[in-house]
């Protein structure tokens, strides 16, 4: 699909890092992008930078996604784009003890819902409702285009590190789900794929101390840094407008494999 002037976007999480890059490359075509985020001062900002439109949405709410779509669509048309980049993540381990007085305490099972939910649920929950948008609009190819589905997963979801169950969890059933729903969407023309990002250097990164930062970059075989915004944007637009690019999980990491911890 050629991204040209007026094609309809929607980033989710697009109020910074991944998501942020992503609206910018799309908009830099000419798309009209719609943000989806929590973050009103950043995603404001940012839609006014890009000719955009700024949506407040919390993807683990129906209400909220459906209000988000409806705003998008009034602003844009029906996008036949949908980028995901919201999410969460956190570092507890199953079980542990406590080093202080030996006690022993488990994963609240809460907080790895919430990752669930945000992550996994969350990504889901837009895919939906945005292909069955999709659906409604005419192709735009000769081989029946409608939309193209970007979705986010991590190098987490295949080698998890301690204390990431929940995380690795939530993005492995992102990458498990990318094949089984291009074929649901493969007779309408929604072509969808994931990638899956190392260690980039994100706004949560950046609030680590330098010496975290540079032993991060290090662990990259090749190139040793961290992986920037703008290559997963890149990806992206290259998983969009590459016609033959489908029902893949793409890994971007400068050949890392994570260790334990």
């Amino acid at each position: 699909m050629e991204v040209s002037t007026n094609t309809p976007a929607v980033v989710t999480g697009g109020a910074s890092g991944l998501g942020a890059a992503t609206a910018r490359a799309l908009a830099a075509k000419g798309a009209k992008v719609a943000i989806f985020d929590m973050n009103e001062e950043k995603g404001e900002a940012l839609a006014a930078e890009i000719g955009g439109v700024f949506c407040k949405v919390n993807v683990t709410s129906d209400e909220d996604v459906d209000a988000g779509f409806a705003k998008a669509r009034a602003a844009h048309g029906q996008e036949r784009i949908l980028v995901n980049c919201a999410g969460i993540g956190n570092a507890i381990k199953t079980a542990s003890r406590s080093k202080e007085d030996g006690s022993i305490k488990h994963f609240p099972v809460s907080a790895f819902d919430f990752v669930i939910q945000v992550n996994l649920i969350g990504t889901f929950r837009c895919i939906a409702k945005s292909a069955a948008g999709m659906m409604s609009l005419d192709p735009i190819d000769e081989n029946g285009e409608r939309g193209a589905i970007v979705n986010t997963a991590s190098v987490a979801g295949e080698d998890g590190q301690i204390g990431q169950a929940a995380y690795s969890a939530s993005k492995a059933g992102v990458i498990g789900m990318t094949l089984p729903i291009a074929r649901d969407l493969m007779n309408e023309g929604i072509r969808v794929n994931t990638i899956l990002p190392g260690i980039f250097d994100t706004p949560l990164l950046a609030a680590a101390p330098q010496n975290v930062r540079d032993a991060l970059a290090a662990s990259v075989p090749f190139p040793k840094r961290l992986g920037m915004p703008v290559e997963y944007a890149k990806l992206a637009m290259t998983m969009i407008e590459t016609g033959y690019f489908n029902g893949e999980d793409v890994r971007l990491d400068g050949g890392i494999r994570m260790a334990p911890r």
